[in-house]
C-alpha cells in the first residue's frame, strides 16, 4: 500500500470515529458498580453535550465505554433552534446519534408541538418517528394520528395511518397526509375527506393550503354542497370566497331539481349562487319525466333554489323527445317557468318547423310540465305532407299553443293568417290543396300531426285540385324549409369542433386515470416557503416540565 493510500485510510478511520459525550455539568457524580455497573451516576442540574446536541435532566447514567446516556426527570434534548425534545425518561446513543424519549414525550419545533408517549429521533437522517397515538398542534391546526414521522430539515410531518387534522373551519381525514408545519401545506394521498359546515370534499390526490385556504384536487375528487355536487379531473377551491373551478370531465349535479350541467371547464361562485360552464357545455333538466338538453358555447346558471336562471350563449341548441330547437341565446327562469329563445329562434315539434321573431316556452311550476308556446312576429309553421313532396304551411303574426303530455296540442295563429294545406280523406287520398287567408286559424294536433284545422273570420280562398295549383303557388311568401338543420338526438346539439374537443379531452382523462396514482409533486411554494421570510433569530425555547 502506498503512503498516500495509507494516509487516506487513516483519515477515514478518524473521520468515522464517534465523538464522545461531554458532561458539562452535574451537581454530584458517583460510581456504583454493584447497582449500575460501568456507569457514571450524575445527579442535579445535569447538562450533557454531544456534537451540537445539549441534553439536560435531573439524573443520568453515563456509560462512557458505550458512549451512552440514560436520563431521568425533566429531560430535555435540544438541537440548535430546530428541535426540542422533552420527556420523563430518555436514552441517547452517541455512537449512532439516536435518541429515545418516553413518558409524556413532547417534541417542539419552531412551528409545531408533538405530544405522544414515545418518540424516536435519528440525528443521522434528521427524522423523528413515533408509533403511539400522537397529537400535533400547529397554530389553528390540530393533527391526531396513530403513528407518524417528522423530517426536521423539511419541517414535514408524514402520516400513513388514520390521521385527522382539525381546523376551526373543517376536519380533514386521510391515511396518507404530508403536512409541512412552517407553511401549513397539506398533501393528501389515497381516499381522503374534508368536512365543514358548508361542504364535504372527497379526493384521492390533493393539496390544501391550511393558511390561505386554497386547494387543488385530482383523482376522483368532488365537492358536495347541500344541493350540488361538483366533480372533475382537476378541482381548484378557495374556501375564503367559496369559489371552485373544475377542469376536464366536469359534472355539476343539482340534487334537489335532479338537473345536471356538464362541460370541460366550470367556475362556481357559491356565495353568489352562480355557475359558468364552457367547452362542450350542456345543461340537462328533467321535464315531465323526460330530459331536456341545452347546449351553448357558454352556460351560466344563477340564483337560489326556486329562483334559478339558466342562460346559454352563442349557437344555442336544445333537444327533448318530440321537440328540439336553435337560437342565438336562451334565457330560462325557474321562478316564472319562462324560457325565452332569443335571436333567430326555430323550434321543431315532431315533424313541424316553427319560426318567428320572438319565441317563449312557458311551463307550469305546480306540475313541472310544459304548458304553452308563444311566438310573436312573423310566425311560420311548416310540416311536410307525408304522402307527397308538398308542405303544409301556416303563416300569421302571432302563435299561441297549448301542450298536452309534453306535446303541442292546441294551436292558434292570429292576424293576417295564410294557409296552404294538403287535405286528405280517411283513406289518405288527396282531396285538394286548401289555400286561403283568414283572421285566425286553429289547429288541433295529435301525435304531432294536424288532426283538425279551423278558419275564423274573413275567410277567403279555395280548395284547389293538385293539378290546378302551380308549384310556385304552393309555397307562401317567406317559405324556408330547414329540415336538414333539425336536431334529432341529444348528440346533434353539439357542433363538430366541440365533439372533436370532447373526444380529445376524454381520451386524455382516460389516459391519466390509467396511470398509477402517485403522490402529488411537492410545489415550489412549499419547498421555498422559508426563503421568503427572514431567518429566525437564535434563542432558547421555553422548557416543558414533565411530572415525575
Amino acid at each position: 500500500m502506498s503512503f498516500c493510500l495509507f494516509l487516506v485510510s487513516v483519515q477515514n478511520i478518524f473521520a468515522q470515529t464517534p465523538k464522545k459525550i461531554i458532561v458539562e455539568n452535574s451537581d454530584f457524580s458517583d460510581v456504583n458498580e454493584a447497582e449500575i455497573p460501568g456507569a457514571l451516576l450524575l445527579t442535579g442540574n445535569v447538562k450533557i453535550n454531544h456534537d451540537g446536541v445539549v441534553l439536560t435532566c435531573n439524573k443520568a447514567y453515563y456509560f462512557q465505554k458505550e458512549n451512552y446516556i440514560k436520563a431521568f426527570g425533566d429531560v430535555q434534548l435540544v438541537q440548535g433552534d430546530t428541535l426540542y425534545l422533552n420527556s420523563k425518561y430518555a436514552e441517547y446513543n452517541g455512537n449512532v446519534k439516536k435518541a429515545f424519549a418516553t413518558g409524556n414525550a413532547v417534541m417542539t419545533s419552531p412551528d409545531a408541538t408533538l405530544q405522544t408517549d414515545t418518540i424516536n429521533f435519528d440525528r443521522n437522517v434528521q427524522e423523528v418517528f413515533y408509533n403511539t397515538k400522537g397529537t400535533i398542534v400547529n397554530k389553528d391546526n390540530t393533527l391526531v394520528s396513530k403513528s407518524g414521522r417528522y423530517y426536521v430539515a423539511q419541517k414535514k410531518f408524514q402520516f400513513l395511518t388514520e390521521v385527522t387534522l382539525t381546523n376551526p373551519k373543517y376536519v380533514m381525514k386521510s391515511n396518507h397526509l404530508d403536512y409541512y408545519s412552517n407553511s401549513g401545506h397539506s398533501y393528501l394521498f389515497g381516499p381522503s375527506t374534508i368536512t365543514s359546515k358548508t361542504n364535504y370534499i372527497y379526493t384521492e390526490n390533493g393539496f390544501y393550503d391550511t393558511k390561505k385556504n386554497l386547494a387543488h384536487f385530482l383523482r376522483k375528487s368532488y365537492i358536495k354542497y347541500d344541493d350540488r355536487r361538483i366533480e372533475g379531473d382537476s378541482l381548484f377551491y378557495n374556501r375564503n370566497t367559496e369559489f371552485a373551478s373544475a377542469t376536464r370531465n366536469v359534472k355539476i349535479t343539482d340534487s334537489i331539481n335532479k338537473g345536471m350541467v356538464k362541460g370541460h371547464y366550470a367556475e362556481l361562485y357559491k356565495l353568489k349562487d352562480s355557475m359558468f360552464v364552457t367547452k362542450r357545455a350542456v345543461a340537462i333538466n328533467l321535464v315531465e319525466k323526460d330530459s331536456v338538453y341545452i347546449h351553448g358555447k357558454k352556460l351560466m346558471v344563477t340564483g337560489k333554489e326556486g329562483e334559478r336562471i339558466i342562460r346559454a350563449y352563442n349557437n344555442v341548441r336544445f333537444y327533448k323527445i318530440d321537440m328540439s330547437g336553435k337560437c342565438d341565446s336562451l334565457h330560462s327562469d325557474s321562478k316564472t317557468a319562462l324560457t325565452k329563445l332569443i335571436g333567430s329562434p326555430i323550434l321543431w315539434n315532431g315533424e313541424s318547423q316553427i319560426t318567428g321573431t320572438i319565441m317563449h316556452l312557458i311551463g307550469d311550476n305546480n306540475t313541472r310540465k310544459l304548458d304553452s308556446l308563444k311566438v310573436l312576429g312573423n310566425t311560420f309553421l311548416i310540416s311536410k305532407d307525408t304522402l307527397s313532396t308538398g308542405y303544409n304551411q301556416v303563416k300569421g303574426l302571432n302563435l299561441f299553443g297549448k301542450f298536452r303530455d309534453g306535446k303541442l296540442h292546441d294551436v292558434d295563429v292570429i292576424k293576417n293568417t295564410e294557409v296552404v294545406y294538403y287535405m286528405r280523406n280517411d283513406a289518405n287520398e288527396l282531396i285538394g290543396i286548401n289555400k286561403n287567408v283568414s283572421s285566425k286559424i286553429n289547429l288541433i294536433l295529435e301525435n304531432n300531426a294536424v288532426e283538425n284545422i279551423t278558419f275564423f273570420k274573413n275567410v277567403d280562398g279555395d280548395i284547389y285540385p293538385e293539378a290546378d295549383l302551380a308549384e310556385n303557388d304552393r309555397k307562401l311568401r317567406g317559405f324556408v324549409w330547414r329540415g336538414d338543420e333539425r336536431i334529432k338526438s341529444k348528440e346533434d346539439i353539439f357542433p363538430p369542433e366541440e365533439n372533436e374537443l370532447n373526444e380529445k379531452l376524454i381520451k386524455e382523462g382516460k389516459a391519466e386515470a390509467a396511470k398509477p396514482n402517485v403522490p402529488m409533486k411537492v410545489r415550489k411554494e412549499t419547498l421555498n416557503y422559508d426563503k421568503k421570510k427572514p431567518a429566525a433569530k437564535n434563542g432558547t425555547m421555553p422548557r416543558t416540565k414533565t411530572k415525575k
